[in-house]
């Protein structure tokens, strides 16, 4: 089967087209000939070997996979060949075929394409997690949404407003961006490339700054996000992607009984039960079109590593996705 790989961490030019036995489903696992496959911040992370745990090298990166069961395991009973899901994956996405865990897996209506599914579960996950475990948004609270326009941006954008937030502020670096953020339900859009950022944020909350903030640049941008928060509000963050580390004095919390949170999908994704209904919730709404899944682009597998380009380039809106 033909693969990306990488070989040793560094630029998108480490990715590597290889060629690969097909691997052997055993156990629990099943064989899924892959048809569209999430790319992520995460991947980019994985390449340059700053991921948040260590990345064994040769590694294939790709967590999120959607396709047609096509072998499965010894022991599997949920699932047969022929069938149609989506899944989490480790490791070994970008591929022809993958092997996953059939206890992860989930089950796609003949009508869902495999692009829209493939949107969904990672970036889906995160942004209910982020807002409604971690951030423990309530209705009537305010909400600041940073790269609203991304994937996990855009999917918070619309969450937010669906469990009830009383006002979504969304930030991004073009007005094309914001569009998109305002399409999605933003009440306030700023551009975060303008000085002073944050006072308006302050200022679209009357000086009381927001409940929920979702944070995943990291340097400077935290630090003026966590100027941004409210009294006992919450700050989560998913991400560095801006590559620096943000420093600060953890006593300055507690003036305001503030909260800065961190947030690793892979430990949500050991709770089973809250996976499973918190998929069930976001499949509801995506059925009864109430959830937008926002596709930036479809490339080619040989395409990985200009894919991984534009997403560090923020260049790109909602999710991006490669085609074996």
């Amino acid at each position: 089967m033909k693969a990306i790989q990488l070989k040793e961490y560094g630029g998108p030019e480490v990715l590597q087209v290889v060629e690969l036995e097909r691997p052997v489903p055993k156990g629990h696992q099943v064989l899924i000939e892959i048809h569209a496959i999430g790319v992520n911040y995460a991947d980019t992370a994985r390449r340059e070997g700053q991921y948040v745990v260590p990345t064994k090298l040769p590694f294939i990166p790709g967590a999120e996979v959607a396709g047609v069961v096509v072998e499965t395991g010894e022991s599997v009973t949920n699932v047969q060949a022929g069938d149609r899901v989506v899944t989490l994956i480790e490791s070994g996405g970008y591929a022809e075929f993958a092997l996953a865990d059939s206890r992860g897996l989930i089950p796609l209506q003949d009508k869902m394409e495999f692009e829209q599914a493939v949107a969904l579960p990672l970036q889906g996950l995160s942004a209910y997690h982020i807002l409604k475990t971690m951030g423990r948004l309530e209705a009537g609270e305010t909400v600041l949404v940073h790269a609203a326009a991304g994937g996990v941006g855009t999917l918070a954008v619309q969450l937010a407003k669906l469990s009830g937030a009383s006002k979504v502020i969304a930030t991004a670096s073009t007005e094309d961006k914001l569009v998109l953020a305002a399409d999605m339900g933003a009440d306030v859009l700023i551009n975060y490339t303008e000085e002073g950022w944050e006072e308006k944020v302050l200022e679209a909350t009357e000086g009381k700054g927001v409940d929920v903030a979702l944070e995943m640049a990291g340097g400077e941008i935290f630090n003026k996000t966590l100027k941004c928060l409210a009294t006992f509000g919450r700050l989560v963050i998913y991400g560095v992607a801006s590559g620096e580390q943000s420093r600060f004095y953890p006593s300055s919390l507690m003036a305001r009984n503030q909260s800065v949170i961190g947030f690793f999908l892979p430990q949500i994704m050991r709770k089973p039960a809250l996976i499973q209904s918190s998929m069930a919730e976001m499949l509801g709404y995506l059925s009864k079109g109430q959830l937008k899944l926002t596709i930036g682009g479809v490339f080619s597998l040989e395409e990985a590593a200009e894919v991984h380009r534009l997403l560090q380039s923020r260049q790109t809106k909602g999710k991006l996705i490669l085609k074996p």
